[in-house]
């Protein structure tokens, strides 16, 4: 006799704070999650507040209005007959945790908070939180006096314990505690608990997700039983992007995925399974002999069968099928991903739009790209009729309830703005490159020349100093090089916030300002080579931990993805940042003024960040991953240098602009990688250190050749 039963998970839109708003998708995931038959719904980690509140979780105000939102759900009719799993914030002896809050009927059944905190990374749980160490207990929680008048309850079940129905006992583990060594499911699974919830506030990452999918997958390949994982989605108003991607695995089979990258604010993915299926699967592996001294559960029984009894069985009702995983490519995820996150964030910030200095260069052109992306995104998913994408739409655009684009280059026309700054020293390629780009993604365009406000600042200079710099290359120092530079950097900065706050007035907009878009990649960053509070200055940044040769194969996909020939100009084009004069003998590089390539840029990042190297430990690695390329001497000399470059820039990692988070090595000051920006630039005992190695492998060369020869 099989024992039907259809499971709901889901990923939701939510913002930080956005109260009324996260309890309105909530609802509408459980009416979605009910029409499809489901009997248990599982949402995101910290659904009713959001996940991304940080330090707002101190204030006592995100508890109180977590617990009125939830009074709201649990006293709405339309939330019954079917157990719900929602993430929230909860206060207990004076305690803050992240919890699960199990509930059937207008009746709490038990709260679950997290066991283990994730503290890593982007991650700081353990500042706002406390985990619950005491597995396997509860104690009695005071219900809020909101709560006892809907529910009539005035304690309930506070800790780890499960659910247990008619029919199968369900145990939650929250996000992190996944990917423990010491994962509860592990134990759950070994007392009888059939069907895992995973609530999770999971951000995107290049190639990331396949980590999570093994994971997830694993977990019920080796114990056995039904899997449902729940993820944010969105931004949720910081530099994360949370990709969705709900899950449902049965013994290691996946039954259903949800989309990674949407513009749907709710998503809810369902499963039919046969708990006989678990039941048999767990007799073929050795988990009975080891469940005889595992830890037992405290279970909280209500009295409610998920799955038909034989009298109510329907043969019409089937098992799901198994799927495959479904991956996308890095340049895939770089397309979709960041323009999801411009879109919420734009939409949610009520601006009338984007700016973007284009440059001509691969960087601005990359940035444009994900904009065009995020148009085609939009309407598709106006195309599709989904209500909250036209409105926003019809609002950021200012362009009223009538007006429905149907193109991305009419959308972009109405949202996007481009603008080519150029000097005496730019090209006619970079100018007709960014005039053609700006055509083809529909951006309304200008071009401007700023000769006339360097010249004045330059001017003003030598009034009151009586000097004049002049150009490396016409005689002058580094430092008047290095400033002639500087300050068109730095009034290309100002112009592109003067512009973007103006442009809509132009356009008969009579208020929002545009965002102004940052085009700075993460080994740029990571070196310190931009000019800081220069057009890298800006409002967002879609590719700040996006890496060069990344956004290079991300350039050669789209070329063909997008039907966009201009784009392999782009491609072949030397990276420049066009601030030195053109002459017959001098064309300014970018990796040439760095004394790196961008590919050595990005190993340096990830041993720096990644593998947690200091300029010793890097040498070392890179003597094995450079053998025969390079000599040791010339490996020490790139490491001195880039620890020298990294530590005299770190200042500038303190004001750069709020960038898209999609990559480990992310030197984002403000919140990834917390490291002084005062650091001494030597590192001499390290570069000691180095210079031994160095003089010892010459040596053993030297004896070796002497040998050879007294041979």
């Amino acid at each position: 006799m099989p024992h039907y039963i259809t499971l709901a998970t889901c990923s939701l839109n939510q913002w930080a704070l956005d109260f009324e708003g996260n309890r309105d998708r909530i609802l509408e995931s459980i009416r979605m999650a009910k029409a499809k038959g489901a009997r248990l719904r599982v949402g995101p980690e910290l659904e009713v507040c959001g996940y991304g509140c940080l330090d707002h979780f101190l204030e006592n105000d995100v508890y109180l209005h977590s617990w009125e939102m939830y009074s709201s759900i649990l006293a709405n009719k339309d939330t019954y007959d079917i157990v719900l799993d929602i993430g929230m914030p909860v206060i207990h002896k004076d305690r803050r945790y992240n919890c699960r809050v199990i509930s059937y009927n207008g009746k709490i059944l038990f709260i679950r908070p997290k066991i283990v905190l994730a503290n890593d990374g982007n991650y700081r749980e353990m500042r706002f939180f406390i985990p619950w160490l005491k597995t396997q207990y509860v104690e009695k929680y005071v219900l809020p006096r909101m709560i006892q008048k809907i529910t009539g309850q005035v304690t309930v079940d506070f800790g780890d314990a499960v659910c247990s129905t008619l029919d199968t006992v369900i145990g939650a583990e929250t996000c992190e505690e996944l990917f423990t060594p010491q994962a509860p499911h592990v134990n759950m699974s070994l007392d009888g608990i059939e069907i895992f919830t995973n609530s999770s506030g999971s951000h995107h990452e290049l190639r990331k997700l396949d980590v999570r999918m093994k994971m997830i997958t694993e977990a019920t390949r080796k114990c056995g039983g039904v899997y449902l994982y729940s993820n944010q989605k969105g931004c949720d108003g910081d530099r994360l992007y949370y990709d969705g991607c709900a899950l449902i695995v049965c013994n290691g089979e996946v039954l259903a995925q949800g989309d990674q990258f949407s513009l749907n604010d709710v998503e809810v993915i369902t499963a039919t399974v046969d708990l006989e299926d678990v039941r048999s699967y767990r007799s073929t592996i050795s988990q009975g002999l080891q469940s005889r001294s595992s830890p037992q559960y405290q279970r909280v029984h209500v009295p409610v069968e998920l799955s038909p009894d034989s009298l109510n069985f329907d043969p019409k009702i089937r098992p799901t099928d198994t799927q495959k995983l479904r991956y996308y490519k890095p340049e895939e995820e770089i397309a979709y991903g960041p323009a999801c996150w411009l879109w919420d964030y734009l939409r949610r910030c009520k601006g009338a739009g984007f700016f973007l200095p284009l440059s001509g260069g691969i960087d601005s052109c990359a940035t444009a790209i994900i904009v065009h992306s995020m148009c085609r995104l939009v309407i598709t998913a106006i195309e599709e009729g989904n209500e909250q994408v036209i409105s926003d739409a019809q609002l950021v655009s200012g362009m009223g309830k009538e007006w429905i684009p149907k193109t991305p280059q009419e959308l972009a026309d109405k949202i996007f703005h481009t603008c080519f700054m150029g000097t005496e020293n730019s090209s006619n390629e970079t100018r007709s490159r960014a005039k053609e780009l700006a055509e083809k993604v529909g951006s309304f365009h200008t071009d401007l020349n700023m000769d006339s406000v360097v010249s004045s600042m330059v001017s003003m200079f030598e009034v009151v100093t009586g000097k004049k710099p002049i150009y490396k290359i016409f005689g002058g120092s580094q430092i008047e090089n290095l400033a002639l530079q500087n300050i068109q950097a730095r009034l290309r900065m100002v112009t592109a916030y003067l512009f973007a706050q103006l442009l809509p007035w132009t356009r008969g907009r009579s208020c929002g300002g545009l965002l102004v878009l940052g085009s700075a990649n993460v080994d740029e960053q990571l070196r310190g080579y931009l000019t800081k509070y220069d057009c890298s200055s800006a409002d967002i940044n879609p590719i700040g931990s996006i890496s060069k040769l990344d956004l290079i194969r991300f350039i050669g996909w789209a070329t063909d993805a997008f039907e966009l020939p201009i784009l392999r100009e782009f491609v072949d084009a030397t990276p420049t940042a066009e601030l030195e004069p053109i002459t017959a003998d001098h064309v300014q590089s970018d990796e040439a003024d760095m004394g790196f390539t961008y590919e050595e840029l990005s190993i340096f990042g990830r041993l720096r960040k990644i593998n947690k190297c200091g300029p010793y430990s890097m040498f070392i690695k890179l003597l094995h991953i450079w053998e025969g390329q390079r000599t040791p001497q010339q490996i020490a000399d790139k490491v001195k240098s880039f620890f020298w470059f990294y530590a005299i820039n770190r200042h500038k990692q303190t004001v750069s602009t709020p960038s898209y988070h999609a990559e480990q090595y992310s030197p984002d000051d403000h919140r990834f990688d917390l490291r002084p920006f005062l650091i001494d630039p030597s590192f001499a005992w390290s570069r000691k250190k180095i210079d031994e190695v160095v003089s010892k492998i010459e040596s053993e060369k030297v004896h070796e050749l002497d040998t050879m020869t007294v041979d």
